[in-house]
């Protein structure tokens, strides 16, 4: 079977959830399948030395890029002459897969699959920026889903979401959980010290001794605000606990300027710190150095941060919503993200030692079983091999 892969995303700069998703689930498909020959296809005017996946080893995984203009390219995709055809263009396949939401025109001969991440773009538009909500619009996504024979959900909050935003019928859909790196891991007294003393971690982060953490884009959505309130609740109600600090981390999104008014104007502005992007190899550090993990998005379609957070033996707050309550509910404790004092109060339950981890910790080697990319890709490789039966 010639199966063609759409890898946009990893010409990104810097990865996001999406980016790390279609590096890890491509890499593992890759890895396991050495029957099937693999098409991977991106369109980008920047040369494809910027690729961040290396197909050396794989005599049955071939490149394929065009360089068009990225807008113009879409553009044409979506809007003008619906050509080229990304099938033809690879020289014919018997299937394509998007691993995210993207602009293409295909023969009808390929099987066409495609994965949703989340529709917090449906749900709430108004955390997005203007720019990005037109985006959203002319993606059409609706009208986009009818190309595909099949919609891979990574949650069933996902799923449901796809069947009442779009009316898409259930056995359109199928739902593979997403998976976490074996790199994210509970380390070694003796590795977090090596790593506390590191010079050139300490120079990139300064991190404080004792921290609660926020990881992900600073965006609306993520309810940042909400975090540095409560924190400040926290540090207000409990002022032994004043050698507590929180540090906020990941690259910045759109519409964040309340997020940084509202730190700007907490009384424990000098309490908290924003580190900016991790590097992809220091998250596992941070989630092990930080006491307290918190999460309280008003929305997610998986969730990669607070499980990463879980394999690493951190403890988690998080949301009672989406796909939150789903992913990390049976490892973590969940709060209403609009109430300001609750997340306050558990935060104060945990720091305080209030509340036993162990009863969360006793759970968290089940983590790994339960979301890996092996399992991940064994199940995406099942489904295309289904697909390509019942073609």
């Amino acid at each position: 079977m010639k199966i063609g892969i759409d890898i946009s995303t990893l010409m990104d700069a810097y990865f996001s959830g999406v980016s790390e998703y279609s590096y890890n689930l491509i890499k593992k498909i890759i890895v396991k399948d050495k029957k099937n020959e693999y098409f991977l296809y991106f369109n980008s005017f920047a040369p494809s030395k910027n690729l961040k996946i290396d197909i050396s080893e794989y005599p049955n995984v071939k490149v394929a890029q065009t360089r068009y203009p990225n807008k113009f390219f879409k553009h044409i995709m979506q809007n003008l002459f619906k050509f080229p055809k990304v099938d033809k263009i690879l020289g014919g396949v018997d299937l394509f897969f998007s691993p995210n939401l993207n602009f293409f025109n295909y023969t009808n001969a390929p099987k066409k699959i495609i994965t949703i991440h989340d529709l917090s773009f449906v749900r709430y538009p108004e955390f997005f920026s203007l720019r990005r909500n037109l985006w959203h619009k002319m993606i059409n996504i609706k009208k986009t889903l009818r190309k595909y024979d099949k919609i891979i959900a990574i949650s069933k909050n996902t799923k449901n979401d796809l069947m009442e935003l779009f009316d898409i019928s259930e056995n359109k859909i199928q739902v593979i959980y997403s998976g976490i790196e074996n790199d994210m891991r509970k380390i070694s007294k003796q590795e977090l010290n090596l790593i506390k003393n590191d010079y050139n971690f300490k120079q990139k982060y300064n991190l404080p001794k004792k921290f609660i953490l926020y990881l992900g884009t600073i965006e609306p959505r993520k309810n940042i605000e909400n975090i540095i309130k409560a924190f400040g609740i926290f540090l207000e109600k409990n002022p032994q606990a004043a050698d507590y600090k929180l540090v906020i981390a990941g690259g910045s999104g759109w519409k964040n300027k309340n997020i940084f008014k509202t730190w700007k104007n907490s009384l424990e502005k000098n309490n908290i710190k924003f580190i900016g992007y991790i590097d992809k190899n220091d998250k596992k550090y941070l989630y092990n150095l930080a006491s307290l993990f918190i999460f309280p998005s008003y929305y997610e379609g998986f969730g990669f941060p607070p499980l990463e957070a879980l394999a690493c033996g951190c403890p988690v707050i998080a949301a009672n919503n989406s796909s939150l309550s789903e992913i990390v509910g049976d490892y973590s404790t969940l709060i209403n993200p609009y109430d300001i004092s609750s997340i306050a109060k558990t935060i104060e339950l945990y720091c305080l030692d209030k509340i036993d981890n162990n009863i969360f910790l006793k759970k968290f080697a089940n983590i790994k079983k339960e979301y890996s990319w092996d399992k991940c890709a064994a199940k995406y490789l099942n489904f295309f091999e289904d697909i390509n039966k019942n073609n």
